[in-house]
């Protein structure tokens, strides 16, 4: 297998930087598919994954809310993620995790180890209790050709009140940055980019653009595109040349009014490919411009 930033700018070159984020959001799944139960959860990831199969390359499961269903959601969860890496699809799975010692290795051998339970290509972790809680990921990516997806700069209001705080004569988001480089460079890929992947949000472009001037080789994965506000060109402000990361979007390629008002699971299809398509596309033109 080729490592995890070949495979997505391989797939971002083919596609496009749009990620389809797969978030069943509680009251959300429509009753085509059983409404908010675990088997509407298992039945409506399945067929956005398949909307999702030829169209984009990366998906992303938000684990949370599969979580919340108990045991059958996890079920829900793996079989999403096994569907959608038979369909080809780069698997990021979004589970934020952050410990210390041998409970991040536990994680770490649950998402990323070959033929873990919830094996994607790909997890979000969250580095702020230090940098020795990344090094079971790291390891794991290094020897099977994974991603580890950090937390920088992210998307919600509430992350300038620590991530923005000066310390040292610069915000907290800029040290954790380049307190990253030597991760970085221990997995850049041949392809030169990185498996190293930033979290930056497209809620805050000149971040990201600063951030991008500090690690010019880390992939970045981009939230906030779509229904949390941010534009096409603030979304893909971190890009290079229209490449070295995604841009993922939910609720407005998964939950599109018209999928909400379709009356038939053909119409449903029809309504998410629109959007989907409408997406990629729209990002297209703005990872060039």
């Amino acid at each position: 297998m080729t490592d995890f930033a070949s495979r997505l700018i391989d797939g971002t070159r083919k596609f496009g930087p749009l990620c389809v984020g797969i978030d069943p959001h509680p009251g959300m799944i429509p009753e085509l598919f059983g409404g908010d139960t675990p088997e509407g959860v298992r039945k409506w990831s399945q067929a956005i994954i398949e909307a999702a199969a030829g169209k984009v390359a990366v998906v992303k499961p938000q684990v949370s809310l599969f979580e919340r269903h108990g045991p059958e959601g996890m079920a829900a969860l793996q079989a999403a993620a096994k569907a959608a890496r038979a369909a080809g699809l780069i698997v990021l799975m979004d589970a934020k995790r952050g410990d210390i010692g041998s409970t991040a290795e536990g994680y770490a051998q649950a998402y990323l180890a070959p033929g873990a339970p919830f094996e994607g290509d790909g997890l979000t972790v969250n580095p702020y209790m230090g940098l020795d809680t990344l090094e079971p990921y790291a390891k794991l990516a290094k020897a099977h050709g994974k991603g580890v997806i950090v937390l920088v700069r992210t998307s919600n209001p509430g992350a300038a009140d620590f991530q923005s705080r000066i310390m040292g004569g610069a915000p907290l988001y800029v040290r954790v940055a380049e307190a990253l480089q030597p991760l970085t460079e221990r997995l850049m890929s041949p392809c030169g980019w990185s498996s190293l992947m930033m979290v930056i949000g497209a809620t805050a472009p000149e971040e990201a653009r600063a951030v991008r001037a500090l690690a010019p080789k880390a992939l970045f994965l981009v939230p906030g595109y779509g229904a949390q506000g941010a534009g096409a060109a603030e979304a893909c402000s971190g890009l290079v040349n229209g490449e070295g990361g995604v841009v993922s979007a939910s609720r407005s390629v998964t939950f599109p009014k018209a999928a909400a008002n379709a009356g038939d699971m053909a119409g449903w299809r029809r309504a998410v490919a629109e959007a989907i398509l409408a997406a990629r596309d729209e990002l297209r033109l703005a990872a060039v411009a």
